[in-house]
């Protein structure tokens, strides 16, 4: 616990933390506040997934773009569009009537305008912190992310089935423009500038780690979207149950995110952290009520957050600093598009046998995410011992003033 202390009295560390973890938070009630409002317009769980499905392309396509153009024009421009952009997206969704093409179309354009904080935080970091503590940092991060992704639908369910469906989607927006705004309006956001990337776009995701990362990642937030529509579909839509069970997953995937962060990065740390993900996942399906389960979630939550710091800290490691946004914008859109896929399939399936389909999926992704890393771990880094800065680019690195 020292070495977050340590982090947290770091100036600066503890602010850009917490404004882009608000920031960021609707990341994590989109794809179920999107599943809670259409389901309840449309009744069913289908049509809800095609929104979201139309969402994630969205998120695919311009994932990277936008993180690349950051290093073109500068973060605060691309943040201010993106955020305008995805915020006039999600409020036309809460409160526009309209046909399903209708809901489709803005859940494109809301996944198109996706904002870019992710690659920008974590291009940002190793400029705030020595190389000794960027490996916690990263491990404290991973926590804060658990809480976007687990404790961000938290919120949305308790809101969504006790307020209503539109309440819980204009609360992501209130995140989303808040937390946003503190973190443009950081500091540290004017004064690192990210070189232009010599290479052409893509060509980062060819680097093993970053390939590795991000298929990864795709199905440990895809499994955790399964498992989160399952429990909603458990309790049902207007049971506070399913808000305390993802509220103990929360806690679990936080506390272990704090209490592994600092073991050392082996070759095989992303493959043995994702079995247990996958072991808590298949014991959940036996679950029978509402402590077995929560208790079930636990075993799979302590390693959520392990996992995804080992992600950030082979690709850090792996790829030079121009290149660092552009690797983070590869990794985030393959965790937002296995939230809305994860979400969307688990939809179909509980349509199709029930809730208990739901933690099936849920376990099902986490199993493809123990055999990825399993198979190709020679694409992992081995970093203990390791620097996990960027690769230094040849030339000066400008840094300009707020």
């Amino acid at each position: 616990m020292n070495a977050y202390a340590d982090l947290l009295r770091t100036p600066g560390v503890a602010r850009i933390i917490t404004a882009q973890l608000l920031a960021r938070f609707p990341g994590g009630m989109i794809s179920l506040g999107f599943l809670l409002h259409l389901e309840a317009i449309f009744d069913s769980y289908g049509a809800a997934g095609l929104v979201l499905a139309a969402t994630s392309a969205g998120q695919a396509l311009s994932g990277p773009l936008t993180s690349r153009w950051m290093g073109v024009w500068g973060m605060r421009p691309v943040l201010i569009l993106t955020t305008t952009v995805s915020t006039a997206a999600l409020v036309t969704v809460a409160l526009a009537p309209m046909p399903l093409w209708g809901y489709i179309l803005a859940g494109l354009i809301a996944g198109l305008s996706n904002p870019p904080i992710q690659p920008a935080v974590r291009t940002i970091y190793p400029k705030m912190v020595n190389s000794r503590q960027l490996t916690p940092l990263f491990s404290l991060d991973a926590s804060a992310q658990e809480i976007i992704w687990v404790a961000g639908p938290v919120v949305v369910t308790f809101i969504g089935t006790q307020v209503s469906t539109v309440a819980g989607i204009l609360t992501a927006v209130a995140f989303l423009v808040g937390g946003g705004l503190w973190f443009i309006l950081s500091p540290e956001v004017g004064q690192v500038r990210i070189p232009r990337s010599k290479r052409r776009f893509g060509v980062v995701l060819a680097r093993p780690p970053v390939l590795l990362s991000t298929v990864t990642g795709f199905l440990l937030i895809g499994s955790c979207a399964a498992i989160e529509t399952g429990v909603v579909a458990t309790f049902g839509d207007h049971g506070a149950e399913a808000g305390f069970v993802l509220a103990i997953w929360a806690i679990s995937s936080f506390a272990g995110g704090l209490a592994f962060g600092h073991i050392p990065v082996g070759p095989w740390a992303l493959a043995r952290r994702m079995f247990v993900v996958f072991v808590g996942a298949t014991l959940a399906i036996f679950a029978w009520e509402f402590w077995s389960l929560a208790l079930l979630l636990v075993i799979a939550g302590v390693c959520i957050a392990p996992a995804l710091a080992v992600m950030f800290a082979i690709v850090s490691a792996s790829v030079k600093f121009s290149d660092t946004a552009e690797a983070y914008g590869w990794i985030g859109t393959g965790q937002l598009i296995g939230a809305a896929a994860g979400a969307a399939i688990a939809g179909f399936v509980i349509d199709a046998i029930g809730p208990d389909g739901g933690i099936m999926v849920g376990a099902a992704f986490a199993l493809v995410g123990f055999l990825v890393p399993t198979v190709f771990r020679r694409a992992h880094p081995d970093l203990r011992g390791r620097d996990a800065s960027p690769i230094p680019d040849t030339e000066p690195v400008p840094i300009q003033p707020s």
